[in-house]
């Protein structure tokens, strides 16, 4: 399988390390000189330097026998032009990265089918859904959206106040209520453990399950009892990110404050919001924070694109009283540096979105949609089962699946059902099945068998 991926930046980077690790043949292209050179310190793949929107450019990269176009600059007009490239070459799938949301609800009935592009993603939507699940689940470490919002997959983090504290998972009082749900993978410093009946959960862990939508509220009571009630959310940066995210957050019916230096910037925004407060702050203050009212029920979510800055701003909200603290990170590099220093409850990055809407095309025939988790190794593989595949009708105890892969979460005609071990698989059921990095390379032999 060959794939070419257009952009050298941190999304194409990152994509070109997971398509490595699948054993792609990948060509990457940028006019970067630097920028390849980086990439290809580190990875055996091709680079070519030119214009990603260039038919010649393309055409020494390989284009007419790739499998993939991937288009991830930050220009939309070259991801496009790279996918009609791709088009007129017989590349099976081309994706392209689309900044601008206008391209994708425009109101021209523009069809971006026509053009070339198989599937286009939003980064910046992308993030701000993924925002937005946080701030309605504070505590989670990750909520990720399954079966079209009809379950969900989560990371809790189990705090003192836990009754799963005193006892083994077997022993809780009621034990029907945890077979509500699947307990995928619990994580505990840098360990990645198989919770079982036996498992002992410790304050700090963080359970990963999976459920129906409606349920996990429950759940996160019991894990996280003092977890905080968020009513007001104030966002830092009114650019993209803080735009989109304040248009979603004020939908769902939660006080917004969303805080802009930028005076043009800040009208803007003030004329597209309807229910968001917009205050124009030279930068996040103690003054600027006490004028947004922060305090225990508030959620601070500095989302401009300054790290360094978007990281002080939230430390500096979490002292004055915010409950959640959420930012976004454009370096790659800085996430597992604050994850592991715990200076923040939740790093965001508009890259991972990217490459988790790739990932959809390159799984095999049986595979509908991945997601690459942030806070955990390992990805979420939506599975379609099919008539003639050798493992429908099995029980799911009977599946001889690769080590480090779980049945996380199953839907039968519309309705979300917990994949226990004496479960018939049925044509027409939807999967999700979560792999750690090492079993991915397996699991997906095994769903092309």
């Amino acid at each position: 399988m060959k794939a070419v991926i257009v952009g050298a930046g941190n999304v194409g980077g990152n994509l070109a390390s997971k398509l490595c690790h699948e054993h792609y043949d990948v060509a990457l292209v940028d006019l970067s000189a630097s920028a390849l050179e980086k990439v290809g310190e580190h990875l055996d793949v091709l680079t070519v330097q030119g214009n990603g929107s260039d038919p010649r450019t393309l055409l020494k990269a390989g284009i007419e026998g790739a499998d993939l176009l991937a288009a991830v600059t930050a220009r939309d007009e070259i991801n496009i032009l790279a996918c009609i490239c791709g088009r007129s070459a017989g590349v099976r799938h081309k994706v392209a990265r689309l900044s601008n949301a206008a391209m994708l609800s425009g109101g021209l009935d523009l069809r971006l089918s026509d053009l070339g592009v198989d599937y286009a993603v939003s980064p910046t939507q992308e993030c701000a859904r993924e925002i937005t699940g946080l701030i309605r689940l504070p505590g989670a470490v990750e909520i990720v959206d399954l079966f079209e919002g009809r379950a969900l997959a989560v990371g809790l983090r189990v705090s003192t106040e836990s009754p799963l504290l005193r006892a083994p998972l077997k022993d809780y009082p009621d034990p029907e209520f945890l077979r509500r749900l699947r307990f995928i993978a619990l994580r505990r410093g840098d360990r990645i453990l198989t919770p079982a009946g036996d498992t002992q959960v410790l304050i700090g862990d963080e359970i990963y399950l999976a459920g129906p939508t409606n349920a996990i509220p429950a759940y996160a009571d019991v894990m996280m009892p003092d977890r905080p009630r968020i009513e007001r959310v104030i966002i830092s940066g009114g650019g993209s990110l803080g735009f989109v995210l304040a248009r979603q957050i004020e939908a769902a019916d939660y006080e917004t404050v969303l805080l802009e230096a930028d005076q043009r910037l800040a009208e803007a925004c003030s004329g597209g919001l309807r229910r968001t407060l917009v205050i124009r702050s030279e930068g996040v203050s103690s003054e600027a924070l006490r004028e947004a009212g922060v305090d225990e029920k508030t959620a601070f979510v500095a989302a401009t694109d300054d790290d360094e800055l978007n990281i002080i701003s939230c430390l500096l909200a979490e002292k004055h009283g915010a409950s959640l603290t959420i930012a976004q990170v454009m370096k790659p590099e800085y996430v597992p540096v604050i994850e592991g220093l715990s200076l923040l409850d939740r790093v965001v990055s508009t890259h991972l979105s990217v490459v988790n809407a790739v990932l959809r095309f390159v799984r095999g025939r049986n595979v509908r949609a991945t997601t690459q988790l942030q806070t955990l190794p390992g990805e979420l593989i939506e599975v379609a089962v099919r008539e003639d595949l050798p493992w429908a009708g099995k029980a799911i105890r009977e599946l001889r699946m690769p080590r480090g892969s779980i049945i996380a979460s199953l839907e039968r005609a519309g309705e979300v059902q917990v994949p226990t071990g004496d479960l018939t698989l049925l044509p027409g059921d939807r999967l999700v099945i979560f792999a750690l990095p090492e079993a991915m390379p397996r699991l997906i032999s095994w769903l092309k068998a």
